[in-house]
């Protein structure tokens, strides 16, 4: 029996982000993290202090990351562990930590080119929020992006406002709004990235939350189940009020994911589903998954609905 072709132009079943870079490039593409020193408008004082209420940047950083090495340094030693693995690579400079874009233009010019020197890197990722950006900013990324892959990640977390306060996020979806339509005006790749299983929000919430972001010109998503990391206000909080947190069984959080996927725009490219703590950093949920476990329960589970990304959008709500 021939499998079926979707408008994403292969069979599986959601129009997934591996696929989606293989036909970009014609070798394997790694992302090798940076840490450029930078802090967020909710720590330093300019939108609060503390920082987001689950966020622990220890949780995804890895150990070259270090601020005593400059950014060219920590490219190559970023490269270097993945060399070990693949010969024949190129490579992505992903600055995560924190909020990457949280500095004047002329210091993050050179920071983003420094690591563009190395020869094997073909493009930057960087990671920062939709009210960290400015229209200078994107002008020079829209004008980089001419010669380099670049994609700026947008923490969105929420669509709900009382959600993004309650975290300490900082900014308003309007904000989110905004930055993925800046960003799409000028072609420069944008993610979106959410949190489900917020405290205060539902699952109506969530699967509402899809069919908001299929209105909005997003081109990667990037979904994860809400964590409780150490360290973090949201440890406090979980330990006081533990019947305030509705915390998935890997399970629970796969029947979302699909029904998610159900209602979501199908040129979206859905770039992972969940996020993945070191053990010894996580409080909870403790699923034992690694994500390409995870990725093959979601497949298996959309096969045995016979169900794919987009299909209970109608013809008539469909996104252009």
């Amino acid at each position: 029996m021939k499998q079926q072709t979707y408008t994403w132009g292969h069979t599986k079943r959601y129009n997934d982000f591996p696929t989606y870079f293989r036909s970009l490039f014609s070798e394997r593409v790694q992302k090798v993290s940076v840490d450029a020193g930078f802090t967020c408008p909710n720590r330093d004082g300019t939108k609060g202090r503390g920082g987001c209420t689950y966020c622990n940047n220890k949780t995804f950083k890895p150990t070259y990351c270090n601020l005593e090495n400059s950014v060219s340094h920590q490219v190559q030693q970023g490269i270097r562990f993945f060399e070990k693995k693949y010969k024949s690579m190129r490579f992505l400079a992903y600055f995560q930590a924190y909020t990457s874009t949280w500095a004047p233009l002329e210091n993050l010019i050179p920071l983003y080119e420094e690591a563009l020197q190395h020869p094997k890197i073909v493009g930057l990722v960087i990671s920062t929020r939709p009210d960290a950006v400015d229209e200078a900013l994107l002008d020079y990324l829209a004008e980089l992006s001419q010669k380099v892959y670049v994609m700026v990640e947008f923490g969105l977390e929420s669509h709900l406002n009382q959600s993004l306060e309650k975290i300490n996020r900082g900014h308003t979806f309007a904000d989110s709004v905004w930055a993925l339509e800046q960003t799409s005006q000028r072609s420069i790749n944008n993610c979106a990235h959410l949190i489900l299983g917020l405290p205060g929000e539902t699952r109506s919430d969530w699967l509402d939350q899809a069919r908001v972001i299929s209105q909005l010109p997003v081109k990667n998503l990037k979904l994860h189940q809400l964590q409780i990391h150490k360290e973090t206000v949201l440890e406090k909080q979980y330990l006081q009020t533990p019947e305030q947190f509705q915390l998935f069984t890997a399970d629970e959080y796969i029947e979302l994911v699909v029904d998610y996927l159900e209602l979501l725009n199908p040129k979206i490219i859905v770039e992972r589903f969940i996020s993945q703590a070191p053990p010894g950093m996580l409080i909870a949920p403790k699923w034992g998954l690694k994500n390409f476990e995870f990725v093959a329960k979601v497949e298996k589970r959309l096969k045995e609905r016979d169900t794919w990304q987009g299909k209970k959008i109608s013809k008539r709500a469909k996104p252009d």
